[in-house]
Order: C-alpha cells, then structure tokens, then sequence
C-alpha cells in the first residue's frame, strides 16, 4: 500500500474503530475478545483495502468479516463444559433484571419520535459528535443539542424505565 491508502486506512480505523469495537463487544460479549476480533478484522480489511471501490461500504465489510471471524473460532472452539448427569450446586446469576430493562429501554426508545431516535443512535452508539451528526441530519448543531438533549429527558421521565434498575 501506498503511504496515503496507508493514511486513509488510519484515519479509518481511528474514525470508525469505537463503534466497530462495540460492535464486536456485541457479538463476543467480552471486551478482550472484542479487542482481538476487531483487531484480526481490520488486518482482513486492511489486506482488501485496495479492493473495497466503496469506502461508504467499509464498515458492512469490516462487520461481515468481524462476524465471519467470530464464527470461525467458535468453530474451532473445542467443548470447554461436558455434559454430565451431575449438576453443579453453584447459584447461577439472574439476569431477568437486566432483561427487563434491556426491554423496556428498548420499547422507550421506540416510543420516541424518529428524528430523537436517530440523533442518540448516532451519538451514543455510533459515537459521532454533534457536528458529524448535524451534517449527516442536515441541521445545524444546536438543534442535534436540543434534540439528544430532550430524548435523554424523555428516557430519564419514561415510567417503564423508572420502575426498573440495572442489577
């Protein structure tokens, strides 16, 4: 590679990389093991940035060969936990609580108009910055403010959420 695919590829990684690693958190559901996916990922993308002719579909790559990746090692992975007859006297952590919330966030978010909706999805889990969204809304930068600003309010407000908390 040339030394500006070199830089460009960088600046990628640098852009994109928080999102892609949470993306891969999801996939892996372990900060470590995100880590290491993302990173053999990027190595894959890295190899075919020459090839990719759409740099607005580098991150559908990058995800195909995160989640190609992960399902490979799981693959490979060998029985960690054997069957038996005898079952362990561990307690097992509930997790119903996090479920709740998880859902209930879930059907807050979509009782929020669209446009709040998609300035928090890209602020918190795309993790672009206020400017990065006003331009891809087409608004200027106050309004991105005031618009995450009163979806968060509404979630904070919303009595499906209230009456859940996070174990």
């Amino acid at each position: 590679m040339s030394d500006d695919r070199d830089d460009e590829f960088r600046e990628y990684v640098a852009a994109r990389g928080p999102a892609l690693l949470r993306a891969a958190a999801q996939l892996t559901g372990d900060r470590a093991e995100a880590e290491d996916l993302l990173q053999a990922a990027l190595a894959k993308t890295y190899l075919a940035w020459d090839r990719i002719a759409d740099r607005a579909a580098v991150d559908g790559y990058v995800r195909r060969a995160m989640a190609n990746t992960h399902i490979s090692a799981w693959r490979r992975r060998k029985f960690e936990v054997y069957p038996t007859d005898d079952l362990p006297d561990r307690p097992v952590d509930d997790t119903t609580g996090r479920t709740d919330l998880t859902d209930a966030l879930g059907r807050a978010l979509r009782r929020l108009p669209e446009r709040q909706r998609t300035a928090l999805f890209l602020r918190y889990y795309e993790d672009m910055s206020e400017s990065e969204i006003a331009d891809r809304l087409g608004v200027s930068v106050g309004t991105v403010k005031s618009t995450v600003s009163r979806a968060v309010a509404r979630l904070r407000d919303d009595a499906a959420i209230a009456g859940l908390s996070a174990p």
